[in-house]
């Protein structure tokens, strides 16, 4: 089939090229065979690199979402996860130009007016046709969670059963030619019969309006996981976790092992992780704001750790997230769990850039080949914060180890293809890369990474001499071998 392509070809500043490829004639996604990731109709792998623009259709202005959007592509992101019918007051509060998206709150009546530009859902397919253009997909959530189950938000509840499947079903017409993955759920938990009945008619609806042309998903609450309520359901493509904003929390590994131990296997992926620059959630969080108490916040190295042991474990790519960008604060409005900073400065956070790093490794080490491997680790490797995740390529032709910390690491490299091997060191943080050396695979190696301690974490990859891999990094040099055989 003859197909129309564009490529959009994005030099960073790191000196790492990063393209993007949009098929015209085919811009739908598709689970693997092997159920593990997503594949672009000519069945090459999609990295899913999100990020989480909740408040995008609702609080920017058509140049604001311009300048938004320029910087994720540039910066290699696949996927912009934004709402609908928005957290922050979404029914009652306009969108910069005036609109609201409903009449009357009903999911049955969208605000649609005649003439171009002139209602709220025109916004929304200016940005959706935006992003497209740029190379990325949309995570569109119909709605957030407080429209259907208002635990706590500010709601108001208008979704039933009927109404849904009629709003999922306008929605699926209007968007489902464009480049589209659907997030049903919005930040809620499944607590009765009806909610489970409300978001199963969305999603009959909108499979019922776009023909199931696009994948969808569910967006749980927060340290939960979509596979605890709709797994089994015919809908649900792929399972999405929230690993969330609470230390300590459950590592979000974790969660990846347990979804792709589960029947039928289904691609798994962190969906919203610990933010950088979010306050972070314990025991102090219900006295934020009391006087003389310091928050504590997460930051990059926060984001790099969640990233890079969620893949390791199987997921099919990562979500990233700034707690000042998925609001779009600024200072006219009140900032929600503690903003401090203006989402236009946001855009520059070093996490942001070190996600491109992130998608640039594991495509050139096929992220869609590991298999998490932790008999690859010698010796103790306790949960914690020096715990060290590893993953063998099926091929074994190179194996991936993070290790948070900088420890000393001793692995097994008796699986690796071939009679030699060869050892970099990839920094995360710079997208540079050191190789280590060439040497035997007869005995197990001790690896001592350049620097250790909180922020010096480092990814050490090991190939096969037999196989022709390309260098990782944007940048490399040969240092003084740091391995010795034990």
């Amino acid at each position: 089939m003859k197909r129309l392509k564009v490529l959009i070809i994005f030099v960073t500043l790191a000196g790492m090229a990063m393209s993007v490829e949009l098929a015209a004639a085919d811009n739908q996604l598709h689970v693997s065979d092997n159920h593990r990731y997503l594949v672009h109709g000519d069945g090459t792998p999609f990295f899913y690199l999100g990020d989480t623009a909740w408040e995008l259709f609702h609080r920017l202005n058509r140049e604001e979402a311009d300048r938004y959007l320029t910087d994720r592509a540039s910066k290699g992101f696949t996927v912009i996860q934004a709402v609908a019918l928005a957290e922050e007051d979404g029914l009652n509060t306009p969108n910069p130009y005036g609109h609201r998206p409903l009449v009357d709150n009903d999911p049955t009546r969208p605000a649609v007016k005649d003439g171009p530009n002139n209602d709220y859902w025109d916004h929304v397919d200016y940005i959706v046709d935006k992003a497209n253009e740029l190379g990325m997909f949309v995570g569109m959530l119909p709605t957030w969670g407080d429209k259907w189950n208002q635990r706590w938000g500010v709601g108001p509840e208008v979704f039933t059963p009927e109404n849904a499947d009629v709003y999922g079903r306008w929605l699926g017409e209007r968007y489902g030619e464009k480049s589209i993955i659907w997030i049903l759920g919005g930040d809620r938990s499944i607590d009765n019969d009806n909610h489970r009945a409300t978001i199963n008619a969305m999603a009959d609806g909108i499979k019922s309006g776009d023909g199931g042309r696009n994948l969808m998903t569910f967006h749980p609450s927060g340290r939960n996981n979509s596979a605890n309520y709709f797994h089994e359901a015919a809908w649900l493509d792929f399972n999405m976790i929230q690993s969330g904003h609470t230390r300590p929390a459950k590592p979000n590994y974790q969660y990846a092992l347990e979804n792709l131990a589960l029947s039928p296997i289904k691609p798994t992926l962190d969906g919203e992780p610990c933010y950088e620059d979010h306050p972070i959630k314990g025991d102090t969080w219900n006295r934020r704001d009391e006087p003389g108490v310091l928050l504590d916040w997460f930051d990059e190295y926060d984001v790099r750790v969640a990233a890079y042991q969620s893949i390791l474990a199987g997921a099919f790519g990562h979500t990233y997230g700034d707690h000042s960008i998925w609001q779009m604060w600024r200072p006219r409005h009140p900032p929600k769990s503690v903003a401090r900073t203006v989402w236009t400065d946001a855009l520059d956070h070093p996490g942001s850039r070190q996600m491109q790093y992130f998608r640039g490794l594991f495509e050139a080490r096929a992220f869609c080949k590991l298999r998490s491997d932790q008999s690859l680790i010698v010796g103790d490797n306790p949960v914690g914060t020096n715990h060290v995740r590893s993953a063998l390529a099926i091929d074994q032709t190179f194996a991936v180890f993070y290790i948070p910390t900088g420890n000393r690491t001793v692995v097994s490299v008796r699986k690796i293809a071939g009679d030699h091997i060869k050892a970099w060191w990839f920094n995360p943080r710079q997208n540079s890369s050191q190789l280590i050396g060439e040497f035997s695979k007869s005995k197990a190696q001790t690896f001592h990474p350049p620097t250790s301690g909180r922020n010096n974490d480092w990814v050490l990859v090991i190939d096969s001499n037999d196989a022709d891999l390309p260098r990782i990094g944007s940048s490399y040099q040969n240092i003084t071998p740091l391995v010795r055989q034990e």
